[in-house]
């Protein structure tokens, strides 16, 4: 290994820093200026508020914290006989899992720029719980582990409950998350040399890998291995073969569809065969919990860290928060609750301000003996674990304070920032990260020009202030991104040496897989017998044999000029007096184009009226625009699902339409050049893909879109769009 080559660590964690409070930043002026920009009511139909709420009762909920259940204001909805209240919510966007600031509704007008700021001051954070006809329940900050607004809270809650006031809940930036990937990297920037394991050393290129053998067949160390699934093919067998050998580093590559998921399950039962402790860890809580899933049956003692209401149901039991209170252990901490549950309803009965603060006193020394119980509980339920299960950043709760593990496994590792990754790394020895670096890295907010500016003045006072010796953006090594993530960088730094690829694919059409495969995964992949001719026509329902139903690979190409692609600007307004507020507009500027979703209206059509159910069909595009025109396809086809390529990283479909918007004379195609988007777009489907755009455009954009192009024109049953029939259908 070449002094070249090594990475400078404190200089690493001060970029790390640098690059993350520009991104705090773009998130939390992107939130501000939706509130600072809209009114309450705009920011509802947008789907990311719901106004006109009171306090119709609190409680306490799991992990001690206090529930909030928000239901419609009387007075300002009529009676429709539903539910108790008589009242529904409207429609909204806010779903289970969101962060969301509870707080007193300002005036119809909107916000001032300066009263968005001062607003988290006057409300509560918390987590929905529950999303029902009439009711939204939101599990409040109680200013506990991660700082939240302690001390603050508790007036907060109290404030909002005292006279029935109208309140309204909005999304909100994460910052627990920032607050994590910053503890870590100050923690790395303060490390001494000497004080790098070997495993550190590797990573950051201070040392090399210890090399693994050749034949990882007739390795001792392996050896032998009794499969707990003799099914896995060889590429999978090999790949964890490889994750055993490995002593500090092995990177797991899996193309769309090659059971990555399913390779990760084998040797994390390997691994529990040869008594090592493991953490396993994504960057979502969906990625942790379908490997909760998986393992379940398998009879792993595992436990499963993260607020429950963003855990799927079916991993709840395996969960820490129901383990406390079904476990021995969690007898102790259930009188308490019991007491809490008490003073909470008692808050509602009482109108007389020195009595509520008394009983809000009560309660923060409860809840203060109620952690304490809990976190002994915890510690006996996390240490005596073989396995535990978290996100990236809930690896970084108290909960694991102190705990070592063996091995850390890193599922999605290209979609995480690497900041993140680094919350359960330093508590291992070994880590094996699985992903897929051709495919999206995670969003970053503040590489869009727009939020640079927005998040310049903020990160840069913050910066100047000299904090954990970080000078700004003079320190950010160069050409450093947050998108560079950990797995790009350790096979830059190493070489393929460190890498397995999977290359049996279980998901795609042998036709659908063939781009990709040769432009991107070096001609490598093989589809496996059971997918590689299957067609919509051969569902196991009935489906008709037609031209849609027969062909793996559509592209209707609407060169010529007649499907012309729209700015967000030339959208309708609302009465002339400036641009309707819909969801795609509330993300900045975006590109539609009607013409081009009247033919994906016209395929889906041709695809349901040949029997393909819409539960089975997926439209995907990569402008927000284009979603909001399409989305009508909803009520016309239930079931039909449609999405950005972005949201549609990790997912399938039996038929898949790509709605590529792009149509232009001067040949732009924006961030459609993206590669890794695109493979993202072709690589979902698994009896059909259909491609819908402008080729004389899309051409033009680079060179893998030239490639792609000719590749469609030569290998998919081409067709051009009659307009005058679109016309008449329309």
């Amino acid at each position: 290994m070449t002094g070249a080559d090594a990475v400078d660590v404190p200089a690493f964690a001060r970029a790390q820093l640098s690059l993350l409070a520009a991104e705090l930043a773009a998130e939390i002026a992107e939130s501000s200026a939706l509130v600072a920009l809209h009114s309450p009511a705009a920011l509802q139909r947008a789907g990311v508020a719901i106004a006109n709420l009171t306090v119709a009762s609190q409680r306490t909920g799991l992990g001690g914290k206090t529930v909030l259940e928000l239901g419609p204001d009387p007075a300002t909805t009529s009676s429709t006989g539903a539910g108790t209240a008589g009242t529904e919510l409207p429609e909204h966007g806010i779903r289970v899992g969101d962060i969301v600031l509870v707080a007193e509704q300002p005036s119809a007008a909107g916000v001032k720029k300066k009263e968005a700021r001062a607003m988290e001051g006057r409300g509560v954070k918390g987590v929905v719980t529950r999303v029902g006809r009439g009711v939204v329940g939101v599990a409040v900050d109680d200013g506990g582990e991660d700082g939240g607004n302690s001390g603050k809270e508790d007036y907060g809650v109290e404030g909002l409950v005292a006279g029935d006031k109208r309140v309204w809940i909005v999304k909100v930036a994460d910052d627990v998350t920032f607050r994590r990937m910053n503890a870590t990297m100050e923690r790395l920037a303060k490390m001494e040399e000497r004080e790098y394991s070997s495993f550190v050393r590797v990573l950051f290129g201070l040392s090399s890998p210890s090399p693994v053998p050749a034949d990882l067949t007739k390795d001792e160390e392996v050896g032998e291995i009794e499969w707990v699934d003799p099914t896995l093919n060889d590429s999978q067998k090999d790949a964890i073969r490889f994750a055993l050998a490995s002593r500090e580093i092995g990177l797991i590559h899996g193309p769309p569809g090659t059971g990555k998921t399913h390779t990760l399950i084998e040797l994390i039962l390997q691994l529990i065969k040869r008594n090592l402790r493991i953490l396993v860890c994504g960057p979502s809580n969906i990625s942790v919990d379908n490997i909760v899933e998986r393992l379940v049956p398998h009879k792993v003692p595992l436990v499963r860290l993260g607020h429950p209401a963003r855990l799927l149901p079916s991993v709840l039991n395996h969960s820490l928060d129901v383990l406390t209170r079904t476990s021995e252990a969690g007898v102790i901490v259930k009188d308490v609750r019991a007491e809490m549950d008490a003073k909470q309803a008692s808050i509602r009965k009482t109108r007389n301000g020195r009595e509520r603060r008394a009983i809000y006193a009560d309660l923060k020394e409860l809840r203060k003996e109620y952690r304490e119980r809990e976190r002994r509980c915890i510690s006996d339920l996390v240490g005596g674990s073989k396995v535990v299960l978290a996100t990236l950043h809930g690896a970084g709760g108290f909960q694991l304070r102190g705990e070592r593990f063996d091995v850390v496994i890193i599922d999605e590792a290209s979609q995480a920032l690497e900041a993140q990754c680094w919350v359960p790394l330093l508590a291992a020895n070994k880590a094996i990260c699985a992903g897929d670096h051709l495919q999206l890295p995670p969003t970053i907010k503040s590489l869009n020009s727009k939020s640079k500016a927005a998040a310049s003045s903020s990160s840069s006072s913050s910066s100047k202030k000299g904090k954990h010796g970080d000078t700004g953006g003079e320190d950010v090594l160069k050409g450093t991104t947050l998108e560079t993530t950990l797995f790009d960088r350790l096979l830059k730094l190493h070489g393929p040496s460190i890498k397995r690829m999977l290359t049996t694919q279980y998901r795609m059409h042998e036709a659908i897989m063939r781009f990709p495969s040769d432009e991107l995964y070096e001609g490598k992949l093989i589809a496996a017998e059971g997918v590689k001719a299957r067609l919509l026509k051969d569902l196991p329902y009935e489906v008709e044999d037609t031209d849609d139903t027969r062909a793996p690979l559509i592209f209707i190409d609407t060169q010529g000029g007649d499907f012309p692609e729209k700015n967000e600007d030339e959208q309708d307004t609302a009465g002339g007096g400036g641009k309707k507020l819909t969801k795609s507009s509330l993300y900045g500027d975006s590109k539609s184009n009607e013409m081009e979703a009247a033919l994906v209206r016209q395929h889906v059509r041709g695809l349901v009226d040949a029997g393909v159910k819409p539960e089975d069909i997926a439209v995907v595009t990569p402008y927000n625009a284009q979603l909001a025109i399409l989305a009508p396809l909803k009520d016309i086809f239930p079931g039909i699902e449609l999405g950005s390529v972005d949201g549609f990283q990790g997912r399938e479909k039996e038929a898949v339409i790509v709605s590529l918007v792009r149509s232009n004379p001067d040949g732009e195609v924006g961030f459609l050049g993206e590669k890794r988007r695109l493979n993202v777009a072709m690589t979902r489907p698994k009896r059909s893909l259909t491609v819908i755009g402008d080729s004389e455009t899309v051409k033009k954009g680079s060179k893998f879109l030239k490639d792609w192009m000719e590749f469609l024109e030569e290998n998919a049953d081409l067709r051009y769009p009659d307009l005058a029939s679109l016309n008449q259908e329309a």
